[in-house]
């Protein structure tokens, strides 16, 4: 089960914390705290008559804070027509109508939805020669100044701690300018350019001493992803190497997280060594899991002195004894391990796919078992990941049709006019530019194949592939859609039509691209508006392309063979379009998505080797969904 025990808020468990640190159930709740906060700041100085000056940033991050703003000023007025607003950053170089541009973006996610005045909105230039930039980057501090100072500053962070496009190395006192992008950066932004290559080398941003003028700094930050670097911004000292550490400078600093970016906090991760807890089923089960894998000890050698020497002693006295406890843990994680023999079968199951190939990667093996105890598997794809395809793969799988047409003579004349449009086409395209409707489906008629491949190295009957096509996907850009009344009936449309006892659903929700959390948005949606006798008996959420569940919160691991495991990579090898060099791999992990799924299933069945429990060479881990 997905883990939902309180997390401590005492004084004596923020100790090591120093920005006041709100931790959010989610993203959703994220946003509305910090939506409500600005507009308390705007209806406030409306009241009194009082302009209020906002910074604002781009990005996956603060998109749900302006829809809440939008739906705010759309439903229950409230009035921007005094606000004024200074955005952090813009690539340079950079057209202010291009799709990549954080003018077009504001304009699209915010500014055009609201009453707030063009001639109040303020964002750096990418445009301007570049003689100009330092004399533009001090006019920008002037207008800043001009309108009394930020009240308010929204804030992401990068990966290397960054605030705006403030890199390590970047000073306290720093201002305005123009300044190289770190390449971790121009790799974090790679897929919304099609490719690092495409990336602009250079930024205007904010400067840090900028952001530290604002009278109240509010960050947010979601994700696994991001824990490592908020654990070092929020218990890490201040430097320079580490930006978003001057906020702990700052007296009006705030940090808005998910319960996943702060999974590396000292009082989320272990926060047994803070101050007593409450030793509940689940905090006994992380607690011995990290004792285990702390000490290189298996479970049941854990003695006395280990549990009193880490500051769990008190969990001993709670259960009576650290042999109790140690038998207790190793029943309870030997009991999610599901062997062949155990599997259900002759059900009905039905696993959505965000992409093409996330089923075959995240859990192609057990997909396999399904099959082999002769259960009805079908499954969903849910986008049909056309932005993935390169080019010169779509130009490959072109001149193969077009020289197949010409050996079977199969309408020649059309065949040649088809194929010079889309060479014409992609010849004249320019980095990230949108692809044209023959080319997109082209690329989508490409996964499709792949997907079908795959089902069959599955043994998974290709009349049980599904390919839902659905419309926030639909836009020729890495940017989708909210999710939209449409997406949902059609996730629904299908369950209603399958009846499926089981339905497995991506729980990756660090997939930088968003996708992965905007299917499971649509299929909880469509649950919880199914009858009762429409609604699968159990749901299960699976990971595996851009990280494993931890082991404390595994329901169920199903452990296979190596040679089970060379089954699952070769059918993963299907998908030939995202072999060797995948166009968007994300910014974690540089690895192949075969070579992640071999790693993170080896590594799954590695650590409950060193628990203590029964070995095998790879395990995939799902975890049991109850709100439906």
């Amino acid at each position: 089960m997905l883990r939902k025990e309180p997390i401590p808020t005492g004084p004596e468990f923020t100790v090591l914390e120093n920005i006041r640190v709100s931790i959010c159930a989610n993203d959703a709740e994220a946003a509305q705290q910090v939506s409500r906060i600005i507009a308390d700041l705007i209806r406030q100085n409306n009241a009194n008559n009082r302009k209020t000056v906002l910074g604002l940033a781009t990005g996956n991050t603060p998109i749900n804070v302006y829809r809440e703003l939008i739906r705010l000023h759309q439903q229950e007025g409230l009035d921007f027509s005094r606000v004024v607003t200074f955005n952090l950053d813009e690539y340079y170089p950079m057209k202010p109508d291009s799709i990549q541009s954080y003018r077009r973006w504001m304009q699209e996610n915010l500014f055009d939805h609201i009453n707030v005045k063009p001639e109040n909105i303020h964002i750096p230039d990418g445009s301007i020669p570049e003689a100009e930039v330092p004399a533009y980057c001090q006019r920008y501090e002037q207008m800043i100044e001009q309108a009394g100072g930020i009240d308010l500053q929204i804030l992401g962070i990068g990966r290397t701690g960054h605030i705006g496009f403030n890199e390590p190395g970047s000073l306290v006192d720093s201002r305005t300018r123009l300044i190289d992008l770190d390449a971790v950066t121009r790799r974090d932004a790679a897929a919304d350019f099609f490719g690092e290559a495409n990336v602009p080398r250079r930024a205007i941003t904010m400067g840090v001493g900028t952001i530290m003028k604002a009278r109240r700094i509010l960050m947010l930050a979601f994700g696994e992803q991001k824990a490592p670097i908020i654990r070092r911004t929020v218990e890490g000292p201040i430097t320079h190497a580490v930006p978003a550490t001057f906020l702990q400078s700052h007296p009006k600093a705030e940090i808005f997280i998910g319960r996943a970016a702060a999974g590396d906090l000292t009082r989320v991760a272990s926060p047994w060594l803070l101050g007593e807890i409450e030793w509940t089923p689940e905090n006994q089960l992380r607690a011995v899991i990290w004792l285990g894998l702390k000490t290189g000890k298996s479970i049941l050698k854990l003695d006395p002195e280990d549990y009193s020497a880490n500051h769990l002693s008190s969990l001993v006295r709670e259960i009576g004894s650290a042999d109790r406890l140690n038998h207790r843990t190793y029943r309870r994680l030997s009991a999610t391990i599901v062997t062949k023999n155990l599997m259900a079968t002759r059900r009905r199951m039905l696993c959505f796919s965000p992409h093409p190939d996330d089923d075959v990667i995240s859990m192609g093996g057990t997909l396999t078992r399904l099959m082999q105890r002769e259960n009805e598997v079908h499954v969903a794809y849910m986008t049909n990941g056309s932005i993935a395809v390169a080019d010169d793969h779509a130009l490959q799988s072109l001149d193969f049709w077009a020289d197949l047409n010409h050996t079977f003579k199969l309408d020649t004349e059309s065949t040649a006019a088809f194929y010079d449009k889309v060479h014409k086409f992609l010849a004249d395209k320019e980095p990230g530019e949108v692809d044209s409707f023959e080319v997109r489906e082209i690329k989508r008629l490409i996964r499709e194949a792949e997907a079908l491949a795959a089902c069959r190295s599955m043994g998974i009957p290709t009349q049980n592939a599904h390919f839902l096509d659905l419309p926030f996907y639909q836009t020729g850009e890495v940017r989708k859609r909210p999710i939209s009344e449409e997406d949902v009936e059609i996730v629904a449309g299908l369950i209603r039509k399958i009846r499926p006892d089981w339905v497995f659903v991506a729980g990756e929700l660090s997939d930088p691209h968003g996708t992965h959390r905007l299917c499971a948005e649509a299929i909880f949606a469509a649950l919880r508006r199914l009858s009762p006798e429409e609604k699968p008996v159990q749901v299960w959420l699976y990971r595996g392309a851009w990280q494993e569940w931890e082991p404390d919160v595994i329901d169920v691991v199903i452990p296979f063979s190596r040679t089970e495991l060379m089954h699952k990579i070769f059918a993963i090898f299907k998908h030939q379009s995202q072999k060797d060099k995948a166009l968007f791999p994300g910014p974690y992990d540089d690895r192949e998505f075969w070579q992640r799924a071999e790693a993170r299933n080896t590594e799954t069945a590695a650590i409950f080797n060193k628990l203590g429990l029964p070995e095998y060479y790879a395990m995939e881990a799902f975890v049991r969904y109850d709100e439906f």
